[in-house]
């Protein structure tokens, strides 16, 4: 699996990783980020080198936190409008980000990585995951769940 190969390349000797998931739990899809990270929290509590944050839809309010915690590797995971089949995952680099329009809030994800890189380059990926729905609903529609559910399980393998 492809999706595998390359998490597992980026989180090659990782010392300090932060894993955000960014979303709206009120607009049914686009609250994946934090499902992935409520979902998370305890399955790697224990993890010292590990932190798990749910930004909402205001990840641009965790940069000083972010900062302070001076991680080495950093996963951001939101729902992306990319016209695939809902739950599909992609992964793209911190590069490719800079150049795409792919995220369903107003402030892209680039700015953010613009902030953080003020003073420090990280190694960054994003995990986009195609939502079904992002009306003002709870819960997420079956496909993205299990979408959603799947990347948790690879990372808590790779892990």
């Amino acid at each position: 699996m492809l999706l595998e190969k390359e998490l597992k390349k980026f989180l090659e000797n990782y010392e300090n990783l932060v894993i955000m998931g960014i979303g709206n739990e009120l607009k049914t899809d686009d609250g994946l980020g934090p499902y992935i990270i409520n979902d998370l929290t305890p399955k790697l509590k224990n993890k010292n080198n590990i932190t798990l944050i749910n930004a909402g839809s205001a990840p641009e309010n965790f940069t000083g936190k972010i900062k302070t915690l001076n991680p080495t590797h950093i996963i951001l995971i939101d729902a992306v409008i990319m016209d695939e089949k809902p739950g599909f995952l992609r992964l793209v680099k911190k590069e490719e980000i800079k150049n795409m329009g792919i995220s369903s809030h107003n402030m892209p994800l680039s700015y953010l990585i613009n902030y953080l890189e003020l003073e420090k380059t990280y190694k960054i990926l994003f995990i986009g995951v195609q939502p079904a729905d992002l009306s003002l609903q709870l819960g997420l529609t079956p496909n993205v769940k299990e979408g959603v559910e799947n990347l948790g399980e690879l990372i808590l393998k790779l892990l």
